[in-house]
């Protein structure tokens, strides 16, 4: 008898087990080449991002560079149609290469030259370029299930809420938390970094993108965002910003932004505050505006 359950269990298992992948594979036939399927990764963060981007449908502008734009929020921007794809702890370069792969690019792309001290990711370049991927038959069906949970669970917020937060933002005054202690180790970092090597790179690497993505249609502005003056100063950024300058030394290729700088405030010299970033973000829509984007 107990033989005999024991069957009787794990046949109903193997049941529930068949109609839940073949519901998924409904599914994945239905809407696989609407929602994209997740690479899997430790890195949740940039994968859902990435992932995101090439599943929905081309936005207006598009965001890449390093930690210092991923503080620029998507919902800052009062344009609809926006994708930040900086990536924290990663180079400008593996986000543009990526959009620049594939077959339909985004009117405007923002390229923020801060930190170019970091050398592409070529496997996630070659994970995200232009339908590349490839994966086992048998993990579609859970990709898609994955795919459909995240793309739920980071549903853009409503307008009328977003809108309302960012004036909740800018009613609050500056911070006035002490980031000395954190500023002075990042200076001192900074100083004893020498980018030339990547930053030569990763320059040149971006030229020949910018190039490319120019020639099907698209505008590309190169950006800096405004760091602490003490982080200005340092060692790391004025060589990086020779380099990046020598690699594109016309004016109308930058877009140069004026933000309130009395009004920013950096939790560590580098990085932007929330209100902070909101700031930027309304100088860089603005110098979009001023030049007719």
């Amino acid at each position: 008898m107990r033989h005999s359950s024991g069957q009787s269990w794990l046949i109903k298992c193997a049941g529930v087990a068949a109609a839940l992948l073949l519901a998924c594979g409904l599914a994945t036939a239905r809407f696989g080449s609407a929602v994209q399927q997740p690479t899997v990764t430790t890195r949740d963060g940039t994968i859902i991002t990435l992932n995101r981007y090439v599943g929905d449908p081309v936005p207006d502008v598009v965001m890449v560079g390093s930690s210092v734009a991923w503080r620029l929020k998507e919902e800052y921007f009062s344009r609809p149609r926006v994708r930040n794809l900086a990536l924290a702890g990663g180079s400008p370069v593996t986000s543009l290469e990526i959009v620049a792969k594939q077959k339909s690019l985004p009117k405007i792309v923002l390229i923020e030259t801060n930190v170019l001290t970091r050398l592409p990711d070529d496997a996630l370049i070659a994970k995200f370029s232009g339908g590349t991927r490839s994966e086992a038959l048998f993990l579609r069906p859970v990709r898609t299930a994955v795919a459909a949970y995240e793309t739920w669970n980071h549903t853009p917020p409503d307008p009328a809420e977003a809108r309302a937060g960012r004036d909740r933002l800018l009613d609050e005054p500056a911070s006035t938390f002490d980031n000395k202690v954190y500023l002075d180790r990042a200076v001192q970092q900074m100083n004893d970094d020498d980018p030339t090597v990547p930053a030569q790179v990763n320059a040149a690497r971006i030229r020949a993108l910018v190039d490319d993505i120019e020639r099907r249609g698209s505008r590309a502005f190169l950006l800096e965002i405004p760091f602490a003056a003490e982080i200005e100063d340092s060692r790391m950024v004025k060589m990086s910003k020779a380099i990046v300058h020598a690699a594109f030394p016309d004016r109308d290729r930058w877009l140069p932004i004026d933000p309130p700088m009395r009004e920013l405030r950096w939790a560590d010299g580098v990085h932007l505050d929330e209100r902070s970033a909101l700031l930027v973000v309304r100088a860089i829509e603005n110098a979009l505006a001023e030049r007719g984007q």
